[in-house]
């Protein structure tokens, strides 16, 4: 087996990019969910839809929406069925991963502005967490392969 080559097995936790596949899956979850509980984000009563208008902080820092906590579920959800095959968890960490350095430079040009295009909400706390997972995401879907591949030997 060569080093790039994705192991075949399949099951939570079978490899080492599943495992990273189902840590982000598991917290972004619980990111999602805790946008909505009181106390861990704060003026609840400002939360829109969607926009620059609410005016929620998951933990006192991240502004959220309700659109922006589905979006961190349903990232959720899909990291936790990518998890299941070694193939489709590297899929999700690269693609993901991409996803969020589009976040970021879309963040760039958008956060903390009062205009339509800001529809995410977006801050620069969520800026600076999007630019990390974007490349926390990228490395693992790269190298976590790699390792299972050797150990795999």
């Amino acid at each position: 087996m060569t080093s790039s080559t994705v192991p075949a097995r399949s099951g939570y936790g079978s490899t080492w990019t599943q495992k990273g596949a189902l840590v982000f899956g598991v917290v972004f979850l619980i990111v999602g969910l805790a946008g909505f509980i009181p106390g861990l984000t704060m003026d609840m009563g400002s939360m829109s839809m969607a926009g620059d208008g609410s005016m929620a902080l998951l933990l006192g820092t991240f502004q959220v929406s309700v659109l922006h906590n589905i979006v961190h579920l349903l990232f959720g959800i899909v990291g936790l069925v990518a998890a299941r095959g070694a193939a489709s968890a590297r899929l999700y960490l690269l693609v993901g991963g991409i996803i969020y350095l589009v976040l970021f430079v879309y963040g760039l040009f958008t956060a903390g502005m009062s205009t339509g295009a800001n529809f995410v909400p977006l801050n620069v706390a969520d800026n600076v967490l999007h630019a990390f997972l974007a490349v926390a995401m990228i490395v693992l879907g790269l190298v976590l392969p790699r390792i299972g591949a050797r150990t795999a030997r």
